[in-house]
């Protein structure tokens, strides 16, 4: 099942999941509508002004007042949680489903995959990752330290298995997803050129010969690239 499909079925229950527990609270649904724009004004703002824009940047843009944006979120570290709540879930769940799975290198694509569709689809989630769990706050630390034991563990039953190349490293995720957060940013509305990123990698890891098919390739050219002679992003090229 594609990446995007099985990422918007775990959305779709997270959201019901979260409706469900704010009925249950006693939560009017006039706060309720207020706490959901602004996840969504934040979402928007993180993703195009980073996850340092003000507060009050996000109070507008989603149509209420400070005080009613603090009131649901203290914090900016809060409100960065708040926001990419769904997105934390949907990485914790694709990792326990790809440990789960009978065959350990599917298990590994399909959790690259998923990561690589949260990428395109919030851009401001990976700065979010770092941001919403430091190192310092005990309580949230130890989310990305069971991640990185996990896939740990992961990499090493695939590995076992003899289709993940000897190797690699746990660290060459986060070379994976700087590689395709550059790609992202750049071309943030060409699935092609992120889906056949995402398998060119895929097949690099492969132990030994992979010949599986490529996804379709994009519609870009070198003298499309959106980087400016000086190294920075350029315009963007026309969609074919």
């Amino acid at each position: 099942m594609d990446a995007i499909v099985r990422l918007d079925r775990k959305r779709e229950t997270v959201m019901a999941e979260s409706s469900r527990i704010a009925s249950r609270d006693g939560m009017r649904a006039d706060a309720r509508r207020n706490r959901e724009r602004v996840l969504v004004a934040a979402r928007a703002v993180f993703a195009e002004h980073g996850i340092d824009a003000p507060m009050a940047t996000v109070a507008r843009r989603a149509g209420v007042g400070v005080a009613t944006l603090y009131r649901h979120f203290p914090t900016r570290d809060a409100l960065v949680r708040g926001a990419f709540a769904q997105q934390m879930e949907t990485c914790a769940r694709a990792l326990t489903e790809a440990l789960a799975a009978p065959d350990p290198w599917q298990g590994f694509q399909q959790l690259v995959e998923t990561i690589c569709a949260l990428q395109r689809e919030e851009r401001g989630f990976p700065a979010a990752f770092v941001a919403a769990f430091p190192e310092s706050t005990s309580e949230h630390a130890r989310f990305p330290r069971r991640v990185e034991r996990d896939f740990t563990a992961l990499v090493r039953r695939a590995q076992a298995s003899g289709a993940l190349r000897a190797d690699f490293h746990p660290s060459d995720l986060v070379v994976v997803l700087l590689a395709h957060c550059g790609l992202a940013t750049a071309l943030p509305d060409d699935d092609a050129a992120s889906r056949r990123l995402v398998a060119y990698l895929l097949q690099s890891f492969r132990a030994g010969t992979a010949n599986e098919p490529l996804p379709p390739p994009t519609a870009l050219t070198l003298r499309s690239l959106p980087i400016a002679p000086d190294g920075s992003q350029g315009q963007r090229p026309p969609r074919a």
